[in-house]
């Protein structure tokens, strides 16, 4: 079965009243390229959220992201009154004492140091890392269903484009019979052509045998039919087989290149176009196989 490089997953997990969202991102690449953004809060488990990631993405260009939104409640500075009120006696009468007035009291003293509070500073807790880390996982494995479903998709693809090859493959087969026998009339015509000529029938059929050889696409069917065969069983094994499909379509490409280069008849020769055509196809589109 395989699983395509390109996914996405969220989990979204409540906690004494924060809201924390754990994101996941793929996309294709040649090893596993890992960036990470993760509020402060959490930042000491960076190391065991990159493992964790390692071990069930293993291959790809990935963006993690862990955040936490709050509660307008949670999230709103508290005000120390009692401060405030010290500080409203001081400048009060300051302001009477120089007879100031229309003094917007409120503005003034929210501006003062220390009256607008922030909350100590947060320390992880086990619970809380429990709840997140649980968060991480669900995000992964959303993320791994993402890339199975995908997968199957590039899997239908490429049997699709495989049984193509192969059926263009067979397609050839009724060229190679009667083009021997076109090569033989055409050099006969050809020596017909100059009256003069004198040849030895045994040796024209020697030549002719020899010529055919040269041309022979027998041992490059019979190993793209391998290749073939060896693509089928590959995809169906367990997942991170992406770069063996690579290089056996590469090997395929090489057998259909060299049927090409001996095919001596235009009907042969667009049938080895288009088996070029569906195997670029899958070159691509193998590129985002894991």
């Amino acid at each position: 079965m395989i699983q395509s490089m390109t996914g996405y997953g969220k989990t979204v997990v409540a906690y004494n009243g924060k809201k924390i969202n754990v994101e996941v991102k793929s996309l294709n690449s040649k090893q596993l390229d890992l960036t990470t953004r993760i509020a402060p809060l959490y930042r000491e488990k960076e190391m065991e959220v990159r493992q964790m990631i390692s071990e069930r993405v293993v291959r790809g260009k990935v963006e993690f992201s862990l955040w936490i939104e709050k509660d307008a409640t949670t999230d709103a500075a508290p005000v120390n009154t009692a401060l405030m009120q010290q500080y409203y006696e001081q400048l009060k009468a300051f302001a009477d004492q120089n007879k100031m007035q229309d003094v917007d009291w409120v503005s003034t003293l929210v501006r003062m140091p220390d009256v607008l509070t922030k909350t100590e500073v947060e320390e992880l807790t086990d619970d809380e890392w429990t709840a997140v880390r649980q968060g991480v996982v669900e995000a992964l494995q959303h993320l791994v269903d993402f890339r199975t479903q995908e997968g199957a998709a590039l899997e239908k693809k490429f049997a699709e484009k495989v049984d193509n090859i192969e059926r263009l493959m067979k397609s050839i087969e009724p060229y190679e019979k009667s083009r021997v026998e076109k090569i033989r009339q055409r050099i006969v015509e050809g020596l017909k052509q100059i009256p003069e000529a004198e040849y030895d029938k045994n040796r024209l059929e020697q030549e002719l045998i020899y010529y055919i050889e040269k041309l022979d696409i027998s041992e490059e069917k019979q190993r793209l039919a391998n290749h073939l065969k060896y693509f089928r069983e590959t995809m169906a094994d367990q997942p991170g087989q992406g770069k063996k499909l690579g290089f056996i379509a590469q090997e395929m490409g090489r057998e259909i290149n060299t049927t090409g280069s001996k095919s001596n008849q235009a009907e042969m020769q667009n049938i080895v176009v288009m088996m070029k055509d569906e195997l670029e196809q899958i070159k691509e589109q193998v590129l985002n196989a894991l």
